[in-house]
């Protein structure tokens, strides 16, 4: 089995250019949460990375800026008691991360102006409860 991080069909970290480190995870698990160091980092350098193409590294950079340390991203994993599964979820979370990361923008939008008939129905919806308001008024003047 293979630890390279695949980022959907645009390219693969591999296991080389990860950094792990592992140590004792808080919360629940009794006595097994003193002893085993299933806590999981997960680094990996985004701007110095061979792995991402030039012309992705750019939008990666931009879009991860506020999580990047010193052009690294640091993913840690804890949800799980064993080590194993809480690499895999640091590693899967990467991946995840990276693919929205590199997702081309959205088209623009276009602007447009409202209808005709919608301007219309608007006000009509406007004048109808107004109406209702003024049937209220005046009701409890005894």
């Amino acid at each position: 089995m293979t630890d390279d991080v695949v980022v959907g069909a645009r390219f693969v970290i591999p296991d080389a250019e990860l950094g792990e480190r592992f140590s004792r995870a808080s919360g629940p698990g009794g006595q097994g949460v003193n002893t085993t160091d299933s806590r999981v980092e997960l680094s990996f350098d985004v701007v110095r990375s061979p792995s991402i193409p030039d012309d992705l590294r750019e939008r990666v950079v931009a879009r991860l800026r506020s999580r990047l340390v010193d052009g690294v991203i640091t993913i840690v994993a804890r949800e799980h008691r064993s080590q194993l599964m809480n690499r895999e979820a640091a590693r899967a979370r990467l991946a995840a991360l990276l693919l929205e990361a590199t997702a081309p923008p959205p088209p623009r939008r276009r602007a447009t102006k409202p209808s005709r008939g919608s301007k219309e129905r608007r006000l009509a919806a406007k004048k109808r409860r107004a109406q209702v308001k003024r049937g209220r008024g005046g009701r409890f003047d005894d």
